[in-house]
């Protein structure tokens, strides 16, 4: 039983270590063709921990509760592991693939008010604080006229990505 819990453990250890070494085993194996064609994205950290760990934890539980012995684990724990594995790599491969957060364009900032944090100079730049999506955005900025610190201004245009044109709100 301690080898099955071996490689559960180390299963685990092994998810924990693909948080913190993201695309380092798809990095040495770049470049084997075995691995780009037909096995691309299996033998990735995550799926290899899945199947480690769903083998020898399923095995370790088949040798606690049932009479079959190390050859019935084994026979039990293959499956599960490869089972686990392949819900990781279809998990991993949905996400990959999730295209539902669009990044937001200069042209969305148009029509945005926000307010002066560094003054604008006239024919200079000078800084502005706008929210974009509910989230605060800090962005160089140009005026015709001169805008003091603290003052409302709407965006007029975009002059690069993350610079734009504005022009101070009237009251």
């Amino acid at each position: 039983m301690a080898w099955f819990l071996g490689l559960g453990i180390a299963g685990v250890v092994l998810l924990a270590l693909s948080f913190v070494l993201d695309g380092v085993l798809e990095g040495l194996l770049d470049g084997v063709a075995v691995v780009d064609g037909p096995l691309d994205g299996l033998l990735s950290l995550p799926v290899i921990a899945g199947f480690l760990s769903m083998l020898g934890f399923s095995g370790a539980i088949v040798l606690g509760t049932t009479g079959l012995g190390a050859g019935g684990a084994t026979a039990v724990g293959v499956p599960a592991g490869a089972a686990t594995g392949w819900c990781a790599y279809r998990l991993g491969r949905a996400l990959a693939r999730d295209s539902s957060g669009a990044a937001p364009r200069g042209e969305d900032l148009i029509g945005v008010t926000g307010s002066v944090v560094t003054a604008i100079p006239v024919g200079g730049y000078g800084e502005v604080l706008v929210r974009l999506a509910g989230q605060p955005v800090k962005l160089a900025a140009r005026s015709p006229v001169a805008v003091a610190r603290g003052a409302e201004v709407w965006v007029e245009g975009t002059l690069s990505q993350s610079a734009v044109s504005v022009r101070p709100v009237e009251r």
